[in-house]
């Protein structure tokens, strides 16, 4: 699951609604609203993520926040380290073979290393 597809699932739970009737009103097919929840796609096109902050009516922060948290969210990761230091090289090898075994406290420091703040609600 991606952090969009967590918040995502988050807001649905609080409003009450089931994925498919969410779809329904969006607009949109359950099948792609799974995939989005799910991580099996990244994350939405800016139109269907206005229609989601609207659908939730989220102002301000709130708005923000889910824009934010949408950005970062993409599944599959690229890192382009040509032309920097060997060592940014060697670190992104290093996290695309490792990641998938930290766990909760250890991707909490890097996030903090890499100056994320973790999203409200987490």
């Amino acid at each position: 699951m991606t952090p969009f597809g967590e918040k995502l699932r988050t807001l649905r739970a609080k409003k009450g609604v089931s994925q498919a009737q969410m779809a329904a009103d969006l607009d949109v097919s359950p099948a792609y609203l799974s995939a989005l929840e799910h991580g099996k796609r990244g994350s939405p096109s800016w139109p269907l993520l206005q229609k989601i902050i609207q659908y939730f009516g989220l102002v301000w922060d709130d708005a923000e926040e889910l824009k934010e948290v949408a950005e970062f969210s993409k599944p599959k990761v690229t890192i382009d380290t040509s032309g920097l230091n060997p060592k940014a090289t060697h670190a992104a090898n290093l996290l695309a073979a490792r990641v998938g075994r930290l766990d909760d406290r250890a991707l909490d420091q890097l996030l903090a290393l890499l100056g994320n703040r973790p999203s409200r609600g987490q």
